[in-house]
């Protein structure tokens, strides 16, 4: 008897709960629907912004980037960059489709162009303005700034992108490249002991990279000078 009172008396506090809800929607109403249809308005301006608008702009950038990327690839930078009258150069992509993929890639191809050119400010300001979750391309993209920070004198920044870079999604391609420009720029502010750590993680942790290969030379020649400074 008291197990069948327990479970009426569970039944009637489950009623009550249902009661309570159904109450507070009738309520509500008014309120929930609003919501509702605002959330609606939301999914569907977000989809119709991308299929309307996104897409066709996608696709009028993938027609124009590619003879960008042909001069490119010839070393034909300020075709390149600013066009042949014909097709559009990277930066007038930039400018007129940023807010697509392609417009996006056309800030690092840019800052690739500036950064041949030796233009190297130039080419900072294309390469941090490029975000990609694309591995190889990310930690170029990084290296590569690290590189004109490099040759603006900036070795401390320089350190700074080429360890990052280096960090980014590590893998057996780009990090040891990365790792060892680290070491290398260490080297040229006279830091020999943390050129010496960024060349035994490469020893330790991609011996069978290019730059493994050889790096025990680094390793010796980086404890020679570490060991004569101090």
């Amino acid at each position: 008897m008291a197990k069948k009172d327990n479970t009426e008396d569970k039944i009637v506090a489950v009623e009550e709960a249902l009661g309570r809800t159904e109450q507070f929607i009738e309520t509500n109403q008014k309120y929930i629907m609003i919501v509702l249809a605002a959330i609606i308005l939301v999914v569907l301006g977000y989809l119709g912004y991308t299929k309307l608008y996104i897409a066709p702009r996608e696709a009028k950038a993938q027609s124009e980037v590619f003879m960008a990327e042909k001069y490119f690839e010839s070393d034909s930078l300020d075709l390149a960059l600013n066009g042949d009258g014909n097709y559009m150069g990277f930066l007038e992509i930039i400018d007129n489709y940023g807010s697509t993929k392609t417009g996006n890639l056309a800030n690092y191809y840019a800052g690739m162009c500036y950064l041949k050119k030796g233009e190297f400010q130039q080419a900072i300001k294309y390469l941090e303005d490029f975000s990609s979750d694309e591995l190889m391309v990310s930690s170029m993209a990084t290296g590569a700034m690290g590189d004109a920070y490099l040759e603006l004198g900036n070795n401390e920044k320089a350190i700074s992108c080429y360890t990052k870079a280096a960090e980014n999604k590590p893998n057996e391609f780009t990090s040891p490249v990365f790792y060892m420009k680290a070491g290398l720029t260490y080297e040229l502010k006279g830091d020999f002991d943390n050129a010496l750590k960024m060349y035994e993680t490469i020893k330790t942790k991609y011996p069978r990279s290019l730059e493994g290969r050889d790096i025990e030379k680094y390793i010796v020649k980086a404890t020679e000078l570490s060991t004569s400074k101090n």
